[in-house]
């Protein structure tokens, strides 16, 4: 009998593990809708939001973000409107825009990540917020932080860089924040970000540079890759300090 009802227990602990997370939808300045993964904490006053690299979905944070639900963080892994498939997870966001004829370039994008930070503030109540980026999101969560240094209270970016030519110097929007900034890459990509750092005013900026390969995007903190827990080790420092 105790072996059964331990058993029971288990099940509906890993029912509720499997139940926490949940599939929403809001609006994007346009009215696109803009589907995101809801990973609540119950208790935790800061919510970080998850941005995915080009090409990809909100699935790049299937690993990622239940570690930092363990941590004490809510989360929200969005479909920005550029991008694609990975880990099994289609970007719903990016449908509904081909399906609807909106523009889906990188720069289309920004106005999907400042919808959604309203949307957790005001619809999550989210008391602190994290912004978080990966690849050409790296560069847009930089360019928020900027346009909007009093909205945020930290971000993380991950293989920044200059990718939209002469549509917005990513740089000159570091200039303005004020936020704590954590920048990181694959070891080869350091360059591209460099000046870009050089150019945050903020007093609590962090860089992690791996000394092995390293990889593009968050990506690198996928448990597959075998420097995966020196950048873990770089991004809760980072937290911790916030």
């Amino acid at each position: 009998m105790k072996k059964i009802t331990a058993l029971v227990g288990l099940f509906l602990l890993l029912c509720i593990g499997v139940n926490a997370q949940e599939t929403i939808k809001f609006k994007s300045g346009d009215g696109l809708g803009i589907t995101a993964d809801l990973y609540p904490k119950d208790g935790a006053d800061t919510f970080i939001i998850l941005f995915h690299q080009a090409g990809w979905s909100r699935g790049e944070y299937k690993e990622i973000a239940p570690k930092l639900n363990a941590k004490g963080y809510a989360c929200l892994a969005v479909d920005l409107r550029s991008g694609g498939e990975v880990n099994g997870v289609l970007n719903q966001t990016h449908k509904n825009a081909a399906l609807t004829g909106k523009a889906t370039g990188y720069t289309d994008a920004f106005q999907d990540i400042e919808a959604t930070v309203s949307y957790v503030r005001k619809q999550l109540k989210a008391k602190k917020i994290i912004i978080w980026g990966s690849s050409y999101s790296s560069s847009l969560v930089l360019k928020y932080g900027g346009d909007y240094p009093n909205k945020i209270e930290g971000i993380l970016s991950f293989s920044p860089g200059e990718y939209f030519g002469n549509k917005l110097s990513v740089k000159k929007s570091a200039s303005t924040i004020t936020a704590p900034v954590f920048i990181t890459s694959a070891k080869s990509e350091s360059k591209n970000w460099k000046a870009i750092y050089d150019a945050i005013p903020s007093a609590s900026k962090k860089s992690f540079v791996p000394q092995t390969k390293g990889n593009h995007g968050s990506r690198a903190l996928w448990g597959k890759f075998g420097d995966h827990t020196a950048y873990w080790t770089a991004v809760d420092a980072f937290l911790a300090g916030l």
